[in-house]
């Protein structure tokens, strides 16, 4: 197969079909696959092959020949290198040898993943014996990857991955509606935090006006994690790369954004407190300066293990991921920022 390939039309019946064959479940290419539109031996010459073509059915389907020898696939033929080709010549003197092909076993979550790299029309199906038993066009593959990816956005929120924008009220709302008590729940556990240090704040009133500075910054920084992770997860990348290395890599990228941010949001709360006229503002200042550091990089490793942990629990990876991740670095921010200025400022 050459890699200058022809755009890809979308037909939007078979679209339908796909969405359908699809669904949720853990298939193979075997169920995928449909049957082969033109497959013949190499020893068959360019005028055969025309031929074949002209009398097809099909022709309209045809992207590429797949050409055998001994019944096992040896090679393909692009329509291009077909008609510039002699009529003499044989299949086997044009033909791409060693063509890439998916196995019938082969989960559909994996060739995904194949196909990020090889960007064809048609992929060839083999059994263990290298004898083709079927076909998948390039676009179902395609599709799958644009469906995991919008189902992947709407879950992290709770929002099912049934969901349209023509779902009825009702079953939308019932849909939704019970993660919205799940993250009631867990902002309870925010609140919780913050109340413990309810004498604190009313010490020092200017880290109540911190608090949504340093949450919505550690929130952020999660944010950025688990996207990497469940991009991770989704294109199956994750499963060849150490886990201890991808939390070493978010813990620096943690520390080093927080120490960037910290700086301005620790000079931005030394101003407030000197106008605020607050108790001792320079290591107010510093407290936000360290909390922000400390903060991101423990948004960081939540990042990567809410998505990791739920993947193991046998669930969604993606699902309602963000509402727990808000929820931790809530408390992991605003606690350390509430704990350092309980600890060094009173």
């Amino acid at each position: 197969m050459t890699e200058n390939m022809p755009s890809i039309e979308l037909d939007t019946s078979d679209e339908a079909a796909t969405r359908a064959v699809l669904g949720d479940s853990e298939e193979t290419i075997g169920e995928l696959m449909s049957p082969v539109t033109a497959m013949l031996p190499d020893s068959c010459t360019v005028a055969e092959a025309l031929t074949f073509m002209v009398k097809s059915p099909d022709v309209s389907e045809i992207s590429y020949i797949f050409v055998t020898h001994s019944d096992r696939l040896v090679g393909v033929v692009g329509m291009r290198d077909l008609v510039l080709a002699k009529p003499s010549e044989s299949l086997s003197a044009i033909m791409l040898r060693e063509p890439f092909a998916f196995q019938r076993d082969t989960e559909v979550k994996d060739a995904v993943s194949e196909v990020l790299y090889r960007h064809y029309r048609m992929y060839p199906v083999v059994d263990e014996h290298q004898r083709v038993v079927g076909e998948v066009r390039g676009w179902q593959l395609y599709e799958r990857i644009a469906s995991e990816l919008t189902a992947q956005a709407g879950s992290q929120y709770g929002v099912a991955r049934e969901e349209q924008i023509n779902t009825p009220v009702l079953k939308a709302f019932c849909m939704r509606h019970p993660w919205l008590q799940v993250n009631l729940i867990t902002a309870f556990a925010a609140a919780f935090v913050v109340g413990m240090f309810e004498g604190t704040i009313a010490q020092i009133v200017a880290l109540a006006a911190f608090l949504p500075v340093l949450a919505g910054q550690s929130g952020n920084t999660g944010c950025q994690a688990l996207a990497i992770t469940l991009r991770g997860i989704t294109l199956g990348q994750i499963d060849d790369y150490p886990i201890a290395k991808l939390l070493r890599k978010e813990i620096l990228l943690g520390a080093l954004n927080g120490a960037a941010v910290g700086v301005i949001a620790g000079v931005a709360m030394y101003g407030y407190a000197v106008f605020t006229d607050s108790t001792n503002p320079a290591m107010l200042g510093l407290v936000i300066f360290i909390a922000m550091v400390g903060a991101c990089m423990g948004s960081g490793i939540i990042g990567v293990g809410v998505p990791l942990l739920l993947q193991r629990a046998g669930a969604d990876p993606a699902t309602a991921s963000s509402i727990f991740l808000t929820t931790f670095t809530d408390i992991i921010g605003m606690g350390l920022m509430l704990l350092l200025a309980t600890s060094l400022v009173l």
